[in-house]
């Protein structure tokens, strides 16, 4: 039987790190949603991700799936998620658990005023498929090809 050290790290070592969401760049997610990716592999992440989006008045983003369970926490505004097709209206601090697999969708219930969520998933290879397309793409690698093409 093998036996690690107890001084031993379990995870690569990288410094701890302080992320301000103000000093990082967005990604726009379309329609009116914008991504600020913070705790990442980037940050030294192996096991799970976070991040903000921000929702100008009316925004929404498309009914999708993940491959592992995600948390959101509302950060500032009101907002109507739909999970497995029904619709719960959440304001600040409220937060949601959806499992891998099931379709949901966060939009801004005002008109006018922003709305922010704080997102954690569950992964670092996390990703994200649309219930309309199919398609299937990593959440980090949208960061990376968004970043390239603002670039």
């Amino acid at each position: 039987m093998h036996h690690h050290s107890t001084d031993e790290p379990c995870f690569t070592y990288f410094p701890p790190a302080v992320l301000r969401p103000t000093e990082l760049p967005a990604y726009s997610r379309g329609g009116g949603a914008r991504t600020i990716p913070l705790v990442t592999r980037t940050a030294g992440a192996e096991i799970f991700l976070t991040g903000q989006t921000l929702f100008d008045g009316g925004a929404g983003i498309a009914l999708h799936t993940h491959n592992c369970p995600e948390s959101v926490t509302i950060l500032e505004g009101d907002a109507i998620v739909e999970i497995d097709g029904t619709e719960h209206h959440v304001t600040r601090f409220d937060t949601t658990y959806v499992p891998a697999g099931v379709p949901h969708r966060f939009r801004n219930a005002s008109a006018t005023e922003p709305m922010r969520i704080l997102w954690i998933y569950a992964s670092v290879d996390a990703t994200r498929t649309l219930v309309e397309t199919g398609i299937t793409a990593r959440v980090d690698a949208e960061h990376d090809k968004a970043a390239r093409s603002n670039s």
